[in-house]
This record gives structure tokens, sequence and C-alpha cells, in this order.
């Protein structure tokens, strides 16, 4: 990424267009995911109930917003962040 560029960013709980809950495991090609409409996807898990914090593997986002759409998301609960330039 470089400054001035715009990019789609997407947090899931799933992979799967369906929006069935996601198997723990992808590999890509098994079946079209939402990974397939994107350049980047971190599977992480939210961390801290009070707090809004996701970790990806050891980096850790702090996401600001509206608190009732992370309301959704619950406590060691696996999410998807996905990237693509727009």
């Amino acid at each position: 990424m470089h400054t001035g560029e715009k990019f789609m960013m997407v947090l899931a709980s799933t992979l799967n267009l369906d929006g069935t809950p996601h198997n723990g495991h992808h590999t890509p090609g098994d079946r079209k995911s939402l990974a397939d409409k994107f350049d980047y996807v971190m599977q992480g898990k939210k961390q801290v109930k009070a707090d809004r914090y996701v970790s990806f593997g050891g980096l850790r986002m702090m996401l600001k917003g509206d608190p009732s759409a992370a309301s959704r998301f619950e406590l060691d609960q696996k999410l998807f962040i996905l990237l693509r330039k727009v």
C-alpha cells in the first residue's frame, strides 16, 4: 500500500459465500469463497471481551466505530480480515 491509495477492508466471521460457519480450514481451489474476491486474507480472533481488539498472528488491531457492530463478535471468535485495492 502506498499513501493515497484506496482499499476495501472487510472483517468477516466466515469465508463461505453462503454465510455458513467456517470449518477451520481453507484450501485455495476447494470451492469459491469470499477470499477469491480479495488480494490479502488473514485469520485472527477477537481478544478481551471489553475491548475491540483482534489478533492476527501477533499483529493486534484495534477496531473503532459503531459499538453495536462490534457486539456481534464474541470472545475468541475466529475472524478474517480481507483487503483489496479499489
